[in-house]
């Protein structure tokens, strides 16, 4: 099923502000919460496709990537997403702020539901060359990424065992810890992470040796980008939870990808239009021929009209790069120069001596020819 649109799904429009983002994502949110909508799926749906959108517009790097590539500009090498890879204590930790931090005010997220800290891990950036064709038809690689991967020991908890904790002193437990302060307006209840246990509620008494009790290690990890077609040369592609995994548990990082395009030999990149520079000879060019271009796909033969004018272009539509969001493709564009020779024998001179005064052969300014010499007009001005 195709993502809708994040400003779509807000209800915003490119030129919201941040803070009118902000508000319509927080008045989204409290409208799909699943405190109000308990058991209600799509509500559920709803709120986590919000989070997602908000995620991307709140960030001004990300939102410039979605702005200009869409989707794939920001989750298009994994097909995932923020929201649909998190769950909702990943959301409450990374947006609570946005339902409000004082108890009975906003207080949604905070029913039946312990706010604890969710650690993410780091981003990763790496860099992947393309050729044409790679980018034309969309390519999938495989890249070998060293990075921090949960410890297998302790399976990312950074304990010994399940006996190597202790309960956590300042919070009793619950991984946060609830202040009272005296305002003009009255008592006011706010909550935050318990410092001492950083949200997990328990303290590791005897660390796992592997990790040193971080719950990571260091190693070489063989990930699969699936790559779509149309990407271009610096753009941006998020893979989702594939970047450094958290210290004691949470959620990864993503894996920034920024793609790196390969120069073609013959062919020149103009946007989703392909150039290809055909230079044929005199002869070729006034009696007509049939000459052999490259193609992404391969060699194709096209034909030169006889009298065809150094400078024309022909066009050869679908043969270019594809939209990076699947709606249309662009062309190839041959364009014909003639050709001179350097070195000429006696007898082409004299066959090109006797051409010389021929009608034929002199330069008319009529309709079909005035363009030449305007063109050359116009340089030299």
């Amino acid at each position: 099923m195709a993502k809708r649109d994040y400003y779509e799904v807000l209800g915003v429009t490119k030129n919201a502000t941040a803070e009118e983002i902000k508000k319509a994502y927080r008045k989204q949110a409290l409208k799909y919460h699943p405190d109000k909508n308990p058991g209600d799926k799509t509500a559920e749906d709803n709120f986590k496709e919000a989070a997602e959108a908000y995620e991307v517009l709140s960030n001004q790097e990300k939102k410039q990537r979605y702005d200009q590539f869409g989707h794939a500009g920001v989750g298009g090498a994994s097909g995932g997403g923020f929201g649909g890879g998190m769950s909702m204590d990943d959301i409450f930790s990374s947006f609570g702020d946005i339902f409000g931090g004082f108890g009975g005010f906003g207080g949604f997220g905070n029913s039946g539901r312990s706010r604890t800290r969710v650690n993410k891990g780091t981003n990763l950036r790496v860099k992947v060359k393309l050729n044409l064709s790679e980018i034309a038809n969309g390519v999938t690689k495989k890249i070998k990424v060293n990075k921090y991967n949960s410890c297998d020991v302790c399976n990312g908890t950074g304990a010994k065992d399940s006996h190597s904790y202790s309960h956590c002193s300042t919070c009793g437990g619950s991984g946060h810890v609830t202040r009272i302060s005296n305002t003009f307006l009255g008592q006011m209840q706010s909550t935050s992470v318990c410092p001492s246990c950083n949200g997990e509620g328990k303290i590791i008494t005897h660390k796992c040796s592997a990790c040193a009790g971080e719950g990571i290690v260091r190693k070489e990890e063989i990930i699969s980008l699936n790559i779509p077609a149309g990407v271009a040369e610096g753009m941006q592609l998020s893979v989702s939870g594939k970047g450094n995994a958290a210290r004691r548990g949470g959620t990864n990082g993503d894996l920034l990808v920024v793609i790196q395009e390969d120069e073609h030999p013959e062919l020149i990149r103009d946007g989703n239009d392909l150039v290809y520079n055909l230079f044929v000879s005199f002869p070729e060019a006034a009696l007509g021929s049939t000459v052999e271009i490259p193609t992404i796909d391969g060699k194709v033969k096209i034909k030169i009209d006889a009298g065809t004018q150094s400078g024309k272009i022909l066009r050869l539509r679908g043969k270019g790069i594809p939209e990076i969001n699947g709606y249309g493709r662009g062309d190839l564009l041959v364009n014909v120069q003639m050709w001179t020779p350097k070195n000429l024998s006696k007898e082409e001179i004299k066959i090109l001596e006797k051409l010389k005064s021929s009608e034929n052969f002199i330069p008319s300014p009529d309709a079909k020819d005035r363009n030449i010499f305007e063109r050359m007009k116009n340089y030299f001005e």
